[in-house]
């Protein structure tokens, strides 16, 4: 029909075209989630390398993640004022800065500053992309816009997070950080020719009060914690997956990297079957098994990692890779479509917002976590440890789900009462 159309043509080339810029913007994205979740493959390297140990060497990762979570709320509304194109190139170049830093550090504590630096522009610049991605599209294309930008991290996740590993096992952990340095400084470039100067002049920012108001409401309290726990879980073994890997199974080396590679892939699976079940099912029918597959996956993996042999325990705890791969990020599309339906349409930005530093929040206790299993027991119980959080986190939503059946027996029981004839008139004995 468009070809006999050129109206349509020429619609279908400016709807692409509106739309170019989000690819900078996902290019931005890919680089932060490459570089948030590429370190867990890299920890035992560094350590050696700067001669501290394992336990010493994933505070980074908790450090990073606590930085995001408690800066991104503060720094996103402290620079509300300024205009969202200037902040999304400054927070990216800040980030490619950051990485240089860490391709540079001499010692340890000259890395923990610059993770800290790169949680800080990170921090900034994923949420004013998706708010950005908004303001490009307009309300009838903003799914769409959001899902382009926030593709970046879930192709990070599946395919940067390896492809890092890879990369450090054969030119050293460093290069990583460079490559990452690299990828961030095209998508400046990018966004610097192909963001129009225009986008984004007057684009409201939350405020922290706004943002606690939202926060407040009990409901959407109880679900951000759910948020923490999950992601507490997974970093509790994340974090150190590389090293349960080398310990419990006969690979080691850039064989590792496939097994990052294998969980990337379940987990871009698991994003796109979680948004197709969201649709369908809606999302409490979405978290719980995925919540469930999860305690299962963890369990199985230290399970196997305990009382089979090395040889013998790859299978299963490959099997529980992919599990939990593809449950943990099926998850995630069903958390924040429950969190738009309790937010509903104003708070729903604020409430993804507060998501995501809920999020950070719960890998940084994960990763803290997984540093205390590994002091106080051994590498084989990581999984154990994280399945408890997916427990408590499984208890809670259970806990949200009876809270607000008898909320809406409350109302239709109030609402019975004042429809009844002849009680409208006993309020006042």
């Amino acid at each position: 029909m468009s070809r006999l159309n050129p109206a349509a043509n020429v619609d279908a080339a400016t709807a692409r075209l509106s739309l170019a810029p989000l690819y900078w913007l996902a290019l931005g994205t890919f680089a932060v989630g490459t570089e948030s979740f590429m370190i867990a493959g890299l920890l035992p390297d560094m350590a050696a390398d700067l001669h501290t140990s394992i336990v010493a060497t994933g505070q980074l990762v908790t450090v990073f993640a606590l930085a995001y979570a408690l800066s991104s709320p503060v720094l996103t509304a402290v620079t509300g004022a300024l205009h969202r194109r200037t902040l999304m190139i400054l927070s990216l170049s800040a980030f490619a800065v950051a990485n240089v830093m860490a391709w540079g550090a001499q010692n340890y504590w000259e890395l923990m500053a610059a993770r800290i630096l790169l949680a800080a522009a990170a921090g900034l610049y994923v949420p004013g992309a998706n708010a950005l991605a908004g303001a490009i599209a307009g309300p009838e294309r903003r799914g769409t816009a959001l899902a382009i930008v926030n593709g970046g991290i879930t192709i990070a996740v599946a395919f940067g997070v390896p492809l890092g590993a890879l990369v450090g096992d054969r030119l050293g952990w460093r290069m990583t950080f460079a490559g990452v340095a690299a990828l961030a400084a095209a998508a400046t470039a990018g966004l610097l020719i192909g963001l129009p100067r225009t986008i984004g002049a007057g684009l409201p920012t939350a405020t922290l009060r706004e943002r606690m108001q939202v926060a407040r409401q009990p409901v959407i309290l109880m679900t951000l914690l759910v948020t923490t726990l999950w992601a507490m879980g997974a970093y509790t073994i994340y974090t150190y997956l590389a090293l349960f890997i080398a310990s419990t199974t006969p690979l080691h080396g850039a064989q590792i990297g496939y097994v990052l590679f294998t969980w990337g892939v379940a987990a871009g699976i698991g994003v796109f079957i979680g948004g197709k079940a969201v649709d369908r099912l809606g999302p409490g029918r979405v978290i719980i098994p995925c919540l469930a597959v999860s305690i299962v996956a963890f369990s199985l993996m230290s399970a196997s990692g305990h009382w089979l042999s090395k040889t013998w325990a790859l299978v299963p705890i490959l099997i529980g890779v992919v599990a939990w791969g593809i449950a943990h990020w099926s998850f995630y599309p069903a958390q924040q479509a429950g969190l738009i339906h309790f937010a509903g349409l104003r708070g729903t930005p604020i409430a993804l917002s507060l998501n995501a530093s809920f999020m950070y929040f719960g890998f940084s206790l994960g990763a803290a976590l997984g540093s205390l299993t590994l002091s106080f027991t051994s590498v084989n119980n990581l999984g154990w440890t994280a399945a408890v959080c997916e427990v408590a986190a499984l208890i809670l939503t259970a806990s949200i789900g009876r809270h607000l059946l008898r909320a809406q027996h409350q109302a239709i029981a109030s609402a019975s009462r004042i429809a009844t004839p002849g009680r409208i008139f006993c309020r006042n004995p």
